[in-house]
């Protein structure tokens, strides 16, 4: 995924949801960022992202890709 865009946001919140739970905090920026559609909400949930262990990183991208 190359961009962050609040449909893609979304996706990853609900796969975050089921890797690291729905009161992590990366998954509640996610799911905030996909709701407001804010620029700033979009990179907050950006960078928490990218603050994950890659394998849940990955983790979270194989299950989007397997919805495609």
């Amino acid at each position: 995924m190359e961009s962050f865009d609040r449909e893609a946001l979304g996706r990853l919140a609900k796969a975050l949801t089921f890797i690291s739970g729905a009161d992590h905090k990366v998954t509640q920026a996610c799911r905030t960022a996909a709701e407001t559609g804010a620029e700033a909400d979009i990179k907050k949930a950006r960078t928490a992202f990218m603050k994950l262990k890659h394998g849940e990183r990955q983790a979270a991208f194989a299950m989007i890709a397997d919805d495609d």
